[in-house]
């Protein structure tokens, strides 16, 4: 790995972003939340917009600040293209673009996706990096799949969501519990105070590696309905075994079908990436797995599991050693293949 030193910047949906990479090393990995949107409960593109052009400024230079780096000694400038929200990626790539032309230094541009998959590789996310080829369900609020990593650049994507991605359920559920947005990471943490078999859910039944996650909100919206019929308290009165229930047939549909994948395909190597891999369960279901099935797992540290821009820096470094750069010709794209 080279000394070169990347910007990476991050800006897909609503959390503004920027981290400085040294080889494979993290000497910053700066964000700023945008907390207004808990107040629609969910995020409103064009606030998200607007607050990236708020943050972005300030989060380049507080990373820089924090390594310790001056702008004329970074080697690249690494950024999110796609995909996500057309008018947050603007802002991202438009800095980008002005950044590196201003500096003189290559424009290198990263898939969203790919770059959570590759977070794995950052020297401290794990005690030792996935070995090739590995399965990476990656899991998101926008996106659920099972990708074949044969190489760095080398993916394909074996399993996908037919309608809502895993994150998406958490935070539709969340709302029919009148839970703030967003609500995995609260269900997360009830759940942990209820019992996961108090209540059974509709769990698809599709054949291949594929996912379908809005069967299951439909259950829990049903199951709601009909009890708050019997009793307009019963969602507050039960609430932290709902969280249990609903978490862990979550985790079991993603589960079952990332097992089939590596039985079908004799995998043991095996990892999870994206913003639900911050999940306890999912987390302790990979354990489980580790020590039943015998997989090496890749879990990743927190801070590379939301949206950041130490994963993004990840790729762009991997892109430097190959001159795999881009020009000013450049745009976001909202859809951007893996």
């Amino acid at each position: 790995m080279s000394d070169s030193i990347i910007l990476g910047i991050e800006s897909s949906c609503d959390d503004t972003s920027a981290a400085i990479i040294k080889g494979n090393s993290i000497l910053s990995n700066i964000a700023a939340n945008q907390a207004i949107h808990k107040e629609y409960g969910g995020v409103v593109p064009e606030l998200a917009s607007r607050a990236h052009q708020q943050n972005i400024i300030p989060v380049v230079e507080k990373s820089l600040t924090k390594a310790n780096i001056q702008q004329n000694a970074i080697s690249a400038i690494g950024f999110t293209r796609g995909p996500g929200l057309l008018g947050s990626l603007l802002v991202g790539t438009s800095f980008a673009k002005s950044l590196a032309m201003s500096l003189d230094v290559p424009l290198i541009e990263v898939n969203h996706l790919q770059a959570h998959i590759l977070a794995h590789f950052i020297a401290d996310a794990n005690p030792m990096p996935p070995k090739f080829p590995f399965l990476c369900l990656t899991v998101s609020g926008g996106h659920t799949m099972i990708v074949l990593v044969k190489d760095y650049f080398d993916m394909e994507i074996i399993g996908k969501t037919t309608d809502d991605a895993a994150g998406e359920a958490f935070d539709k559920i969340g709302k029919i519990f009148d839970l703030d947005y967003p609500a995995g990471p609260i269900i997360d943490k009830l759940a942990k105070e209820g019992n996961p078999n108090a209540f059974k859910f509709n769990k698809p039944k599709l054949d291949n590696y594929d996912y379908s996650f809005s069967g299951i909100k439909t259950s829990v919206l049903y199951f709601i309905q009909k009890e708050v019929k019997k009793d307009n308290d019963f969602v507050k009165n039960n609430l932290n075994d709902l969280c249990a229930s609903v978490q862990k047939s979550i985790i079991e549909i993603l589960m079952d079908k990332l097992e089939k994948a590596a039985k079908d395909l004799d995998i043991k190597e095996v990892a999870i990436a994206g913003g639900v891999s911050a999940n306890s369960a999912l987390r302790k279901a990979m354990q489980d797995n580790h020590e039943k099935l015998g997989w090496n797992i890749y879990i990743p540290k927190f801070e590379y599991t939301t949206d950041n821009a130490a994963m993004i820096a990840m790729v762009a470094q991997l892109k430097f050693e190959r001159g795999e750069f881009t020009d000013l010709r450049t745009s976001a794209t909202a859809k951007y293949d893996l």
